[in-house]
């Protein structure tokens, strides 16, 4: 499920339902993992305002928008909520608790 404003909005609500049906549940963003679902794998959303800020400290030195390069996230995470898995009956095999984040 991609994270959208709406999504967020509703993150209570969608967290509930997909625990109390045991469905497991996957994000972009790591806030709705630490709100109590599943597991989220995408970008740092630090790294990229960090990015951001690179581009308009670029832009206030008088560098055109249009010249700067397009650029993706370089690094995706994964976190992981073993409380929430525990409340599925989920078993995380050991191998995934090198996530990124795990959550207890």
């Amino acid at each position: 499920m991609k994270n959208n404003s709406l999504t967020y909005e509703l993150r209570a609500a969608i967290i509930e339902a997909s625990k109390r049906l045991r469905i497991h549940d996957m994000y972009e963003a790591r806030e709705l993992v630490t709100a109590g679902g599943l597991a989220s794998y995408g970008p740092n959303a630090t790294e990229l305002y960090r990015q951001a800020a690179g581009y308009v400290e670029r832009i206030f030195k008088g560098a055109k928008p249009a010249d700067l390069p397009v650029q993706q996230p370089t690094k995706l995470d994964l976190v992981l909520n073993v409380k929430t898995a525990k409340a599925i009956g989920l078993t995380i095999h050991q191998s995934l608790l090198r996530a990124d984040e795990v959550i207890q």
